[in-house]
C-alpha cells in the first residue's frame, strides 16, 4: 500500500537541484486578439530534477538506494526547497510573527499552517504539512507562546493549542517555520549511463510534489 516516508532526501543534494511552482492555466483566444483565462488548478503543483545535485559517484548511489528504498513512484517523501523552505521573508531568520494561519474565537483549538505568497491582488495561501520538528514557532496577538502552549504535528502542520492557553475572541494566532515538500519520484525507472557521467552529462531525477 501506498504511503509516506516520512525521511528527507538528501540534503547536499537536494540543495543542488533544479525545480519550482507548476500551475494549469486553460486559455482560449478570440478573433479580437482578447483571451478568456481559467485555471484549472486551485493550487500551484511543484516540480523538481535532483539530477542537478549529484555530483558524484557516491552521491548517485545514494539516490539509487534511496530510490529503490521508495519502490520508484510508490511512496513519498520529504524534498527540501532550497529556495522555499521558511515562512520568513528571504535571508530573514524566522519569526513567530511571519504567517497568520487564523483568528481565535475562545474555542477553537486547532490551525492549520500555511504560507501566503503576496498580499496586494489575489494573495495566495499555501498550506504547510511538512513543517520541520523543532522548528515551528507560535504567537497569540503577537506574544509569543512557550512550547509548552502548543503543539504541532510535523506529519500535518496542524498547531494545537493545549488546555488553558486556547487563543482568545479576535486575537490574532501567527507562526513561523521551516517547512520540507511532500514528494515522490515522478518515474519509475532511473536511467544512469556511467560513461556518460563521467564526462559530465547530467542524470534526470524528476520528482513531482503530492497531496498527502
Amino acid at each position: 500500500m501506498p504511503a509516506f516516508h516520512e525521511i528527507l532526501f538528501p540534503l547536499d543534494i537536494a540543495l543542488r537541484s533544479a525545480g519550482g511552482p507548476e500551475r494549469r492555466t486553460d486559455i482560449v483566444g478570440f478573433g479580437s486578439g482578447r483571451e478568456a483565462r481559467n485555471a484549472r488548478w486551485a493550487h500551484s503543483r511543484r516540480r523538481y530534477d535532483a539530477g542537478y545535485g549529484v555530483k558524484t559517484l557516491q552521491a548517485l548511489q545514494a539516490v539509487v538506494a534511496f530510490f529503490e528504498e521508495r519502490r520508484g513512484q510508490l511512496h513519498g517523501f520529504r524534498w527540501r526547497d532550497r529556495l522555499d523552505h521558511s515562512s520568513a521573508a528571504p535571508g530573514a531568520p524566522v519569526s513567530p510573527l511571519d504567517q497568520g494561519i487564523g483568528i481565535g474565537d475562545g474555542a477553537r483549538a486547532t490551525f492549520q499552517l500555511v504560507k501566503t505568497y503576496g498580499a496586494g491582488f489575489a494573495p495566495y495561501a499555501r498550506e504547510i504539512v511538512k513543517p520541520v520538528a523543532g522548528n515551528v514557532r507560535v504567537a497569540v496577538a503577537g506574544v509569543e507562546l512557550a512550547g509548552t502552549a502548543f503543539s504541532c504535528d510535523t506529519t500535518t502542520g496542524v498547531v494545537t493549542f493545549l488546555a488553558g492557553h486556547i487563543p482568545p475572541a479576535g486575537a490574532a494566532i501567527t507562526a513561523g517555520f521551516l517547512f520540507d515538500v511532500p514528494v515522490r519520484f515522478d518515474t519509475d525507472y532511473l536511467e544512469v549511463d556511467l560513461s556518460a557521467f563521467a564526462a559530465g552529462a547530467i542524470p534526470k531525477i524528476p520528482l513531482l510534489e503530492i497531496r498527502v
